[in-house]
């Protein structure tokens, strides 16, 4: 009975097969999904970036409980020294403070790359139709989120201790505004290490040697003409040193072209040079 079907038309089923024509409708060029384009991409890989916090929220410890350890332990262990009294010492320092919390944890996103690469993960999206740059650009514009959110919670805790901008809110608007533009463009840097370094671990060693050398050796925690003459001369050029005055200066009120225009510059730079060695690496690697 098995066989009742083959037997009783002495050939085997039918099989359907489509025409060219059926074909050529069914894949027709106008119906595929337009490729995306590098704004759409670079902002899908950016939610990616924040989805990631959403399932690891332990991320944020770093822009949350770190920036309030040292907002509460330089005003009150330098601020009797340095100053009147801690609260005076704030209002000088808590700007410093801000640019120093939110440019030290630029460096997780070359850790962030170079341990995606470690897992295989830019592997796969290197495979993906999408503009070559979009997984690093949605990288840094999801650390933007970061930034701003490490700024706002030092400018809270600043507000508790009694820390009073001249510049209102457009001045705190305007300092923040800043220091996110060159936190965006600082961030290449680290992502040119996390692509040519093996590990995170060897990522977070050079970054500390860079950064701790370019915000201690600032203006972020003391006025360098108490420096000698010999630091100065590296202070002035420091990019740092011209981030914290611009910030620092918007938050009071005022404008401070000159560096302003320096800090500009070097965002500038840091864009286009780290960002095309980024690139460079990216494609051949």
């Amino acid at each position: 009975m098995s066989d009742t079907a083959t037997t009783t038309t002495g050939r085997a089923p039918s099989v359907y097969v489509p025409s060219a024509e059926a074909l050529a409708t069914v894949l027709a060029p106008g119906e595929r999904p337009a490729r995306p384009g590098p704004l759409a991409a670079s902002l899908t890989f950016g939610w990616r970036a924040m989805l990631k916090i959403k399932h690891v929220p332990e991320q944020l410890f770093d822009v949350t409980a770190f920036p309030i350890i040292m907002v509460l332990m330089f005003t009150y262990l330098f601020g009797g020294a340095l100053a009147d009294s801690p609260r005076a010492y704030l209002q000088f320092f808590l700007p410093g403070i801000m640019v120093t919390s939110v440019v030290m944890i630029t460096m997780y996103t070359g850790v962030g790359l170079n341990n995606d690469i470690e897992k295989g993960v830019f592997d796969r999206i290197r495979t993906l139709p999408v503009w070559r740059p979009a997984a690093l650009v949605g990288m840094i514009f999801g650390d933007v989120l970061r930034y701003v959110l490490a700024a706002v919670v030092i400018l809270a805790v600043g507000l508790v201790l009694g820390f009073r901008p001249d510049g209102g809110a457009p001045g705190v608007l305007a300092g923040i505004g800043l220091l996110v533009v060159f936190s965006f463009a600082f961030s290449w840097v680290w992502t040119f290490f996390g692509l040519v370094l093996r590990s995170e671990k060897s990522v977070m060693g050079v970054s500390m040697m860079v950064l701790f050398p370019l915000t201690f050796l600032s203006n972020v925690f003391v006025d360098p003409s108490t420096m000698p003459g010999w630091l100065q001369a590296f202070v002035k050029v420091n990019p740092i040193t011209h981030l914290v005055a611009s910030v620092r200066a918007a938050m009071g009120g005022s404008m401070d072209a000159t560096n302003t225009m320096w800090l500009l510059l070097w965002s500038a730079g840091f864009v286009a040079v780290f960002g095309s060695l980024t690139m460079y690496r990216y494609n051949r690697r």
